[in-house]
């Protein structure tokens, strides 16, 4: 039957067109699990000149905006949603930042003539097809050898699993969340040959994904309710990011070095 997309090209123009702009990662304004990641980054990272760095599904290019303000690499984009790449090209214009966009399905197209990059990465890409290993097979075509593979999804399993499908079932049935298991993880690291230098959950005790509803029901507009309030009150609890689980916390990442 084939790698099925989980979310089509129109919905993601649909969700670009409304994106107000300019948009981007900063560190005085991270919370939970962008903390998380922003640690992480400044502690595996290369710090050097010269470096090319490429975001799959990269719209808007937030963290990208980042990756050249704080690390001053050289930024490139992929993205095949048309009104993404050209919302991600305003946003970086209106940030006054130089990137190299290119619109294309990496599934579909032919990766040739793209160059290959010292670190690629992708953040909430490889969970929207039903079959999420040759979607990392294509990240790791882009890598040079000796580079690093950076693989960041949300997690909806454990807890957060049993809200969603009640407050937001369509966003939960396009996540694939075999994508958000750790331990499978461990097929396509060994065969694409990616040594692990981080896995792990993210985002400590926290359960902000289940702030998400669709069907504005009187019980599911209480359980949002309880869940933003509840999220408002632990965003302040900077103990709780310690407490990381598959059942709890919010993101899982893998940063790979590609041998």
């Amino acid at each position: 039957m084939g790698n099925r997309e989980l979310l089509e090209a129109e919905d993601w123009n649909r969700r670009w067109d409304r994106l107000k702009i300019p948009t981007e990662v900063k560190r005085d304004t991270a919370q939970f699990g962008t903390k998380d990641l922003i640690a992480i980054f400044d502690r595996v990272l290369p710090r050097k000149g010269g470096i090319d760095i490429l975001e799959i599904g990269a719209a808007p290019g937030r963290w990208l905006a980042y990756f050249k303000k704080n690390f001053h690499y050289n930024i490139h984009a992929i993205d095949y949603s048309s009104t993404g790449c050209q919302k991600m090209q305003e946003n970086f214009d209106t940030l006054h930042l130089d990137a190299t966009i290119y619109r294309m399905n990496i599934l579909t197209s032919s990766l040739s003539e793209i160059p290959r990059f010292d670190i690629v990465y992708s953040f909430g890409f490889i969970e929207h097809f039903s079959d999420f290993s040759p979607v990392v097979a294509k990240h790791a075509e882009l890598v040079k050898k000796g580079g690093l593979l950076i693989i960041g999804v949300p997690n909806f399993t454990g807890f957060t699993q049993t809200i969603l499908r009640k407050t937001a079932p369509r966003i939960y049935t396009t996540h694939n969340t075999d994508a958000m298991d750790i331990e499978k993880w461990k097929i396509f690291e060994e065969q694409y040959q990616l040594a692990p230098i981080f896995t792990g959950y993210l985002g400590g005790l926290n359960l902000v994904h289940c702030k998400r509803c669709e069907n504005r029901t009187a019980v599911n507009r209480t359980i949002r309710f309880f869940f933003k309030t509840l999220t408002r009150i632990t965003e302040h609890m900077d103990f709780l990011r310690k407490f990381n689980s598959k059942h709890w916390s919010p993101y899982l990442l893998g940063i790979y070095r590609k041998e």
